[in-house]
């Protein structure tokens, strides 16, 4: 799959969620959307990812924005995550993969010599019509979503 680019339509997917219900793209049409991807529940980096949006969250709402994670990991992982750390976010599961490769973050990647498949931490801003407005590729947790937070306050101002 091509790298998407500003501009592009995102494209949709309907995932499982913890808590059990589903979540897609589609319903969402109308308001900005975080979507990050991110490689495994309670993991340090990610957990500080998802307590930290969790923890923007209201001001994510009150600037008009839905805030999903997604991982590979399956419901069931999600809801002891979210359980854990009280997490407030949607996270979606994408044990298929189709959703990270759709976005091209399903990728090769090494570490200590050895390479394997895995996600790539990233996050997109998608607009109130289903395009991408903002792409964060190879994110460092640190300052991340404060950075995303900002983006999605400018573009409700712009729009109000």
């Amino acid at each position: 799959m091509a790298e998407l680019s500003i501009g592009d339509a995102a494209p949709d997917f309907t995932l499982p969620r913890d808590g059990g219900a589903t979540v897609s793209l589609s319903s969402l049409k109308g308001k900005q959307v975080v979507l990050y991807f991110y490689p495994k529940d309670d993991t340090s980096g990610c957990t500080t990812e998802a307590t930290s949006f969790t923890a923007l969250l209201p001001e994510f709402e009150k600037a008009g924005a839905v805030v999903i994670g997604v991982s590979p990991d399956s419901v069931k992982s999600h809801d002891k995550f979210v359980a854990k750390h009280g997490l407030s976010v949607v996270l979606g599961s994408d044990e298929e993969k189709t959703t990270l490769e759709a976005y091209g973050v399903w990728k090769e990647k090494s570490m200590y010599g050895k390479t394997y498949m895995g996600v790539e931490r990233s996050t997109f801003l998608i607009d109130a019509d289903g395009r991408i407005a903002a792409v964060w590729p190879k994110v460092k947790v640190a300052g991340h979503v404060e950075a995303v937070l900002k983006a999605v306050q400018e573009r409700s101002a712009a729009a109000a």
